[in-house]
């Protein structure tokens, strides 16, 4: 075994024993290479969260969650790190699925969906950023300050702490 095999084993082990015992997590292999290793997961999230907001700035909750992790080829390596993205659709009948409202995820523009991690590197295992993705997803984490390092989504960060924040809805 190469040792990028080794470190996709570890990771699918990691990821099995890490989250076999959280009900609001549930994941799916969604890909293998050629050597039959995961190299794509789906992860779904059980757990009521903010999914938007009205026009008034009211939260809209959901409680299903659905995202996508994406193993690079040249994985791992700092110019190739995993990919953590929420979908806004379902893979198979492209029906609309919710998708956080929460300024470390890409709500608007570009890249919709995109996790920003801030502390994950390539020393640090998947199961790790699947159970930090459930603490964004509880608002038991979160960084919406203007200051390094920066939230993924601004317009999210200010509705945060002009509105979130101060009314209670996190």
């Amino acid at each position: 075994m190469t040792g990028r095999e080794k470190r996709l084993e570890y990771e699918y082990q990691q990821l099995l024993r890490r989250t076999e015992h959280h009900s609001e997590i549930r994941l799916m292999v969604d890909g293998r290479n050629a050597n039959g290793l995961p190299n794509h997961y789906l992860v779904e999230y059980s757990i009521r969260s903010l999914s938007g907001v009205t026009e008034t700035g009211h939260p809209i909750y959901s409680e299903r969650f659905l995202m996508s992790i994406d193993i690079p080829s040249e994985y791992p390596s700092v110019d190739a790190p995993a990919v953590f993205r929420f979908l806004t659709e379902e893979p198979q009948s492209h029906r609309p699925i919710a998708h956080p409202w929460h300024p470390n995820i890409r709500y608007y523009g570009e890249m919709v969906g995109r996790v920003c991690l801030n502390a994950y590197d390539t020393f640090t295992d998947l199961a790790w950023g699947v159970l930090r993705v459930g603490e964004y997803l509880r608002y038991e984490r979160y960084h919406a300050l203007n200051e390094p390092p920066y939230p993924e989504d601004q317009k999210v960060a200010a509705w945060v702490i002009r509105i979130g924040e101060p009314n209670g809805y996190i």
